[in-house]
This record gives C-alpha cells, sequence and structure tokens, in this order.
C-alpha cells in the first residue's frame, strides 16, 4: 500500500513511517519540521520507497495514497502552549484537509487523537464512553479542544459521507526520537537524571500517569489500519499500568544511577490528576496489550539519551 503520514518526522511519526516501511509499503512523509526533525528520519531516509515532503496540514494536500494517517500536531504542553492558535488551527484544518482527500479517494483515514480529550477525569480508569472533564477556556484548550473538535469532524465525516475513519486515544508514550526538550514527564526526568540536575516534579508527584512504549503503540495503530466493518473508534491505546510522577522520577534516578535530587514545585493549571486507560476494546477488538514494560523501555530510552546527550557535548 502507499501511505500518506502527515506528522511523519515527528516521534510517533517517525516510528510509523519506520514500521511500515518494514512492512514493505510506500510512505510520503507531509511535516513542516516544527517539531519534527529530519533527524527522525535519518536511518532510513534513503529508502526508495520514503518520499518525504516539507508541508503544512493548514492547507489543502493532494496525493495518491491508499491511506491516510494524521498525526500532525504539537504535542507537548511546551510547544503547543507557546503557539496556541496555531495548535488549534493544526487539529481542526488538518482533520478537515484530510477527511476531505480521504472521501475524495474513499480511502480510510487514521486521526491521531489523545487522552487529553478526557480532560482532568472524575473517573478513573478511562474508558471511550466517558466525555470528559476538560476546562474549554485554559491554557491547555488549544490541543484538548482541538482534538475533540477533530474527533467530531472524524465522525460526522463517517456519518454523512461514509468517511472510512479510525480515531485512536493516545495515552503517553515514551522512546527513542523523543526531543530533549518538548517538556514531556519522561524525557524531562532521564534529561535531567543524566547530567545530575535536579529533578523537577509539579506538584507532589502523587499525580499518576501510565506509560506505553512507542513500538507498541505503533502495533495498534497498524492493527486498526486493518480493522474491518463498523467499528471506527475511538479506541484507547496505552498501557493501563498505572505509577505516580514520584515513582517514575525514583525509577529514572535508579536505572540511570544518578546523583540528582527531586525537588518540587507549583502544578501548572488544569494539569489532570489521573491517567489510566480502560484498554477493554483495544483488547477485544484489535486483539492488542502493551507488552514492553516500564524498566525496559525506560533502559532503551535512557541510552538513546545518553547518546544524544553526548553527541551534543
Amino acid at each position: 500500500m502507499r501511505y500518506l503520514i502527515t506528522g511523519g518526522a515527528g516521534f510517533l511519526g517517525s516510528h510509523l513511517v519506520e514500521r511500515l516501511l518494514l512492512d514493505g509499503h510506500n510512505v510520503i512523509c507531509l511535516d513542516n519540521f516544527y517539531t519534527g526533525t529530519k533527524d527522525n528520519l535519518r536511518n532510513f531516509i534513503q529508502n526508495d520507497q520514503l518520499e518525504v515532503i516539507r508541508g503544512d496540514v493548514t492547507e489543502p494536500f493532494s496525493f495518491e495514497v491508499d491511506a491516510i494517517m494524521n498525526l500532525a500536531c504539537p504535542a507537548s504542553p511546551v510547544h503547543y502552549q507557546r503557539f496556541p492558535v496555531e495548535t488549534t488551527r493544526t487539529s481542526v484544518l488538518g482533520a478537515l484537509n484530510s477527511l476531505d482527500l480521504a472521501r475524495k479517494l474513499d480511502i480510510p483515514v487514521f486521526q491521531a487523537s489523545t487522552s487529553e480529550v478526557y480532560g482532568d477525569p472524575t473517573v478513573s480508569p478511562q474508558n471511550e464512553t466517558y466525555w470528559g472533564n476538560v476546562n474549554p477556556i485554559g491554557i491547555r484548550s488549544c490541543y484538548d479542544e482541538g482534538k475533540r473538535a477533530a474527533e467530531t469532524l472524524y465522525m460526522d465525516y463517517n456519518r454523512q459521507y461514509g468517511t472510512k475513519i479510525r480515531i485512536a486515544r493516545i495515552f503517553n508514550t515514551y522512546g527513542p526520537r523523543m526531543s530533549v526538550n518538548d517538556g514531556r514527564v519522561v524525557s524531562n526526568f532521564i534529561v535531567q537524571a543524566l547530567q545530575n540536575q535536579p529533578i523537577t516534579i509539579y506538584g507532589d508527584g502523587s499525580q499518576t500517569r501510565s506509560f506505553c512504549y512507542v513500538t507498541d503503540l505503533i502495533d495498534a495503530f497498524v492493527r486498526m489500519m486493518k480493522l474491518e466493518g463498523s467499528l471506527v473508534g475511538p479506541i484507547n491505546l496505552g498501557n493501563p499500568s498505572e505509577f505516580t510522577i514520584l515513582q517514575l522520577a525514583e525509577k529514572i534516578i535508579e536505572l540511570t544511577g544518578s546523583r540528582s535530587p527531586i525537588e518540587f514545585e507549583l502544578l501548572p493549571s488544569d494539569d489532570p490528576k489521573q491517567r489510566k486507560p480502560d484498554i477493554s476494546l483495544a483488547s477485544s477488538a484489535l486483539g492488542w496489550k502493551p507488552s514492553v514494560e516500564l524498566n525496559e523501555g525506560l533502559t532503551k530510552t535512557i541510552e538513546y539519551f545518553k547518546e544524544k546527550i553526548s553527541k551534543a557535548n
């Protein structure tokens, strides 16, 4: 097949591109390189089955492809809070342009949504029937509401036009190719620990997250694109094993052998207190569950950042 991956030079996008190439597919990577980098593609950029194009999903685009997977959007608070208007535009216009091309070609289109559509949840674990608890005017709303609007568009295109959609709600994911300065908790803690800097925890560290290793997530993406029938999502994708932020910091200090102290700062506005996916639907519909345990995934991620920091110095 010939796939179009928007945001294909990003953290998740590059892993998806790599997996599809390994599976023998042709891939067009469309990216404006705001948060993605060509360095993420360097191991396979010479592959004849890959075409890399600089472009922005907020502008209409057209390619002859068999499937579209829309991953274009800043996903870390540092990036989307710096340019909130552009983030909402990317979510909404990127969804519209992806859907219009999929409708025109009569092909399946995948939307990378997020657990942030649940906001600061009042139930745990979160399943797909939960409507969420989102602040529509807060500092995170550009991302949260942008992704919620994208889901609305996908469902309405499916109902009104019969467009073949797939919606994945992605919970915290980590692994190689995360950016050093993207502000996500795993990369922050690892970079601080490797440099023996204080590890910064916002709040008291009791808030929880569930961490999924990137190859597990990409496997779920591939399985979703093979879905037949009326199931279009949304489907929660993540690791249901729940850890406090303090437990994560202590684990990373242990795995790196760091001398970093832990420092506590004020919790940012609207920061969710809990994240734990109910993956019953993913398990039954996709035959999927994560296989990489946190210690194994963190060890691989730490090795990646060791090399990256070493090269930078």
